[in-house]
């Protein structure tokens, strides 16, 4: 047995299924030894769309998704996925590959300190020098890579020790399931005397919530007590949309109804929340919030989130918890303080159903809203489109819709529908992206094309970075350096035997959506969206919360 089969075992024992990268000569030894084994190893067309699925797969399931490169540009093209993964909280684990030990004290062709790079953007990394550390280290970078809050870690791999033979007798460590905290008793009790002494809870689910599972115990506390829940963009879904209770989403980058009702609020219940979501003064921008802070987590020292009690522990044990107690002495609130704000965001998000030509991207939500099931998926990437996702888009499950807004990478969205085709077959799954996202790692259509991915491509384009041009617009009356042009979408993907559909009518939009949905098959729509209507639309809100209309 040589090192790299070592690896693979250790790999094999923390339960990894697919490995996504791109091959390399240094990487040979792996790539053979993983030729025999349980694991899949997935070429892909570049490093970044290898990470970004790898990142996704780890949201989706907790389990850590692992992705492979070679040295120098291999490793560094996997970065920015790998940071994502950091921010975002997904578990991930990269391997790459490094030249050999008698080459690292001098400079080297393709030799880069892959180590320290990777440090700034990880939980934990590290370099296998002696073969009979690679046990324990592949188990401490599974362990923190999973562990509350989740991340990704790297491990590097010298080619010359990868075929150092090693005894059959070493052995992985297997994985030990490690239990959260409860919550401490006086910081309960503490939380429920504030919330006995409010009339206007209002909770902000984050992306905790939906890792840890909590959103049966969210929804009872919710329901039962009146008490409204308002999700940041990463916490969509901890609550269905459907609940009385749910205010949709928060974070949207200017004030809007949910802000509205935030600032009624007497006291803000933060479950799950990461800052890196939204940033706390956009929500209480005069730091005069009472707040209880819920997460696994101490609160962050932050000027705008000085929380009043932290409940530091698991969240859904937390929750269970004040339910128990609740169940015995209810509250005794204001009812229904928060429906005016509920029945104005769902009028709002009504009023943009598409009737005719130009196609809005508020009004196409709302049609793949109706087509798609409430068990399905939209992963959104990054640009105009995604504050309209966040805005717009009513989301009826944990997990139903996922955006990147930690580090928020264009990007993302193609290669995340790999994963979740992959992690969860047969669901209805829809990435929606715009034309400059799309082009980032469009090239990763062949690897969904081989690997029989079956989701549904959504491109907006607006022959624009749009995100960047209507913020340009709102802070100097104009746009610069965001026009772009593009291929033909439909003939691009046509060429990679992919079906695809470039609707003109309302009509056709529904039809092609439909059958695209419906197929569970990889399907690509072009959605021709005309930016100066999109920017107008957006501009039009902000005018409207600055009280300028």
């Amino acid at each position: 047995m040589i090192v790299s089969d070592l690896l693979v075992k250790c790999l094999e024992a923390e339960g990894v299924r697919y490995i996504f990268g791109v091959p390399g000569e240094e990487t040979e030894d792996l790539l053979f030894s993983l030729e025999g084994s349980s694991i899949t190893f997935v070429p892909c067309r570049h490093e970044q769309g290898a990470a970004f699925i790898a990142d996704v797969w780890g949201r989706l399931t907790g389990d850590a998704g692992v992705c492979l490169s070679t040295l120098g540009p291999g490793a560094t093209n996997l970065m920015t996925a790998v940071a994502d993964a950091t921010l975002d909280k997904a578990p991930l684990v990269a391997i790459t590959a490094q030249g050999g030990l008698d080459r690292l004290h001098h400079e080297s062709h393709q030799r880069l300190d892959i180590v320290r790079m990777f440090a700034a953007i990880t939980k934990w990394n590290g370099s296998i020098y002696d073969p009979r550390v690679l046990p324990e280290i592949v188990r401490n970078a599974f362990k923190l890579a999973e562990m509350e809050k989740p991340g990704a870690t790297h491990i590097e791999l010298a080619e010359d020790v990868a075929r150092i033979k090693v005894p059959e007798a070493l052995q992985p460590i297997c994985p030990r399931v490690v239990r959260r905290p409860d919550p401490d008793e006086v910081a309960l009790e503490e939380a429920l005397s504030l919330l006995r002494r409010a009339r206007r809870p209002l909770m902000i689910a984050g992306n905790g919530a939906i890792r840890e599972h909590a959103s049966k115990q969210l929804s009872r506390l919710a329901n039962d007590h009146g008490i409204p829940v308002v999700a940041t963009f990463m916490g969509k879904g901890a609550i269905s949309d459907r609940s009385p209770q749910s205010l949709i989403c928060i974070g949207t980058g200017f004030k809007d109804y949910v802000r509205e009702a935030v600032e009624i609020a007497d006291l803000v219940i933060a479950l799950g929340y990461d800052i890196a979501e939204y940033a706390p003064e956009r929500w209480n921008p005069l730091g005069d919030k009472a707040i209880v802070h819920i997460d696994v987590a101490p609160a962050e020292v932050y000027g705008r989130y000085q929380a009043a009690v932290e409940v530091v522990g698991d969240v859904n044990a937390t929750l269970r918890d004040l339910n128990g107690r609740l169940d015995k002495d209810p509250l005794t609130l204001e009812r229904d303080w928060y429906k005016p704000v509920r029945e104005r965001i769902l009028s709002d998000i009504a009023s943009y159903d598409l009737r005719g030509l130009p196609f809005t991207i508020p009004g196409a939500l709302n049609l793949i809203r109706k087509v798609l099931p409430d068990d399905g998926l939209l992963i959104s990437d990054v640009g105009s489109h995604k504050v309209w996702i966040a805005r717009n888009f009513p989301t009826y499950c944990p997990n139903g819709c996922l955006i990147s807004n930690g580090l928020a990478a264009m990007g993302i969205a193609l290669p995340g529908g790999i994963a979740a085709a992959l992690a969860q077959p047969g669901r209805a799954i829809v990435a929606a992206m715009g034309d400059g996202g799309f082009l980032m790692n469009s090239q990763e259509l062949e690897t969904a094309r081989r690997l029989g991915a079956g989701y549904t491509v959504v491109v907006f384009n607006d022959n624009d970075y749009g995100l960047i041009s209507w913020k340009q617009s709102m802070s100097h009356g104009r746009s610069t350096g965001t026009r772009i042009s593009n291929p033909d979408f439909r003939a691009y993907a046509e060429s990679f035997g992919i079906r695809s559909y470039r609707p003109g009518s309302v009509d056709e939009l529904r039809e092609a959506l439909s059958e695209a949905i419906d197929s569970r098959e990889l399907r690509l729509i072009e959605i021709p969206v005309d930016p100066s209507v999109n920017r107008a639309l957006v501009e039009k809100l902000a005018r409207y919360w600055d009280g300028k209309e």
